[in-house]
């Protein structure tokens, strides 16, 4: 647990960065602190390990003062992700994710084992082992930063906008990777980003910070979307609160999946009428659903170029978001539910998503 009591921080000139800010990270989860540029998220975060040191207040780990505490010996709990990664250039994949373990004291043999253990757990291939930084792509280096912090087992860990750096696909894909981290350290974590959505997907608890370092809200991304306490808590998370909520409900109660009949490509068209009388018919490629043909197309052949490669699928136990973005994006109006393989479980209408958010809506109420 890492608890702020009235911390604030200002400088000589009088700029006030951080003001009064109390709130209670848990342990064993992620708190996510969320905000516009200037409020203070980023000095916030630095406090806690005590590269900016407060002004005044308190900040403790599990009800231990990070004040009474020997510098080093408090950084060496906490693990540290940032920006870029900030690996050493000079340094293998496997030196750089085993330095904090050696500063702690381990030995090297040990140190280098447990970093070939943990390129596997943030899903890195082992012959990355022996490559250095400017090898790898910006999604690889942010994993090896992610592995470096989690090296030396900390009881804690910071995360400073650590996944802002790479596209949006590997973003999507880092997020997804950290959460099954997560579910198997259980560390406390505080983390640092601009994007409310990213803070919602991640967030146990979200604390939202306005300009002057002061706490608007802290909740989890539930209660933030069902009762921002503020114009500016609502301003700032959007006025599709309606449509976000989707994402904390699962599609699993919706099983009633109707048979969807669905084709490889390369097949003929001939072959397509006859598996279905239906106009749209749903295209597979190796197994893995990819997209919806158009049967009324005067085509010998069904390939990517006359297929809908637009549509979108639903994970199986994914979420009412999912489910119903599927539908929506679908031409013919139908979700299409598919295993961890891409391969169709089957498909469900429009309208009985959209009857699923109604009950959402009348349970609210």
């Amino acid at each position: 647990m890492i608890t702020f009591n009235n911390v604030t921080k200002h400088y000589d000139d009088g700029t006030v960065v951080v003001d009064g800010l109390n709130f209670v990270a848990p342990g064993g989860k992620i708190t996510v602190l969320v905000g516009p540029s200037g409020c203070g998220k980023t000095t916030s975060l630095r406090m806690i390990n005590r590269l900016v040191e407060p002004s005044s207040g308190t900040i403790l780990l599990n009800g231990e003062s990070t004040a009474q505490m020997d510098v080093v010996q408090l950084r060496r709990r906490i693990g540290y992700v940032i920006q870029n990664a900030g690996l050493f250039p000079h340094k293998t994949i496997i030196d750089n994710i085993a330095t904090t373990a050696i500063l702690n004291g381990a030995a090297k043999s040990k140190a280098r084992a447990r970093a070939a253990e943990l390129l596997e757990v943030v899903g890195l291939a082992p012959q990355l082992a022996k490559r250095y930084p400017w090898q790898l792509s910006g999604g690889q280096q942010q994993r090896v930063g992610v592995a470096r912090a989690l090296a030396a087992d900390p009881e804690f860990m910071l995360m400073d906008e650590p996944f802002s750096a790479v596209d949006p696909v590997v973003r999507e894909q880092l997020q997804e990777e950290f959460l099954r981290i997560q579910k198997e350290v259980s560390k406390t974590i505080i983390m640092v980003t601009h994007d409310i959505d990213e803070a919602m997907k991640l967030g146990d608890c979200v604390a939202v910070l306005k300009p002057g370092g002061k706490l608007a809200q802290l909740a989890t991304p539930g209660e933030l979307l069902n009762a921002p306490q503020s114009e500016f808590v609502a301003d700032f998370i959007g006025r599709d609160r309606g449509y976000r909520k989707l994402s904390f409900h699962t599609s699993a109660p919706l099983t009633a999946l109707q048979a969807e009949p669905a084709i490889e490509m390369g097949a003929t068209l001939a072959q397509a009428r006859g598996i279905s009388a239906q106009r749209w018919l749903l295209v597979t490629q190796q197994g893995k659903a990819c997209g919806w043909f158009d049967t009324h197309q005067q085509v010998a052949v069904i390939t990517p170029e006359n297929v809908n490669l637009g549509a979108t699928f639903s994970p199986q136990g994914g979420t009412l978001r999912q489910l119903l973005d599927s539908a929506l994006s679908s031409p013919c109006h139908r979700a299409v539910v598919v295993d961890e393989q891409l391969a169709p479980l089957g498909s469900l209408a429009l309208e009985n998503v959209l009857d699923a958010c109604k009950s959402l809506t009348q349970e609210a109420l």
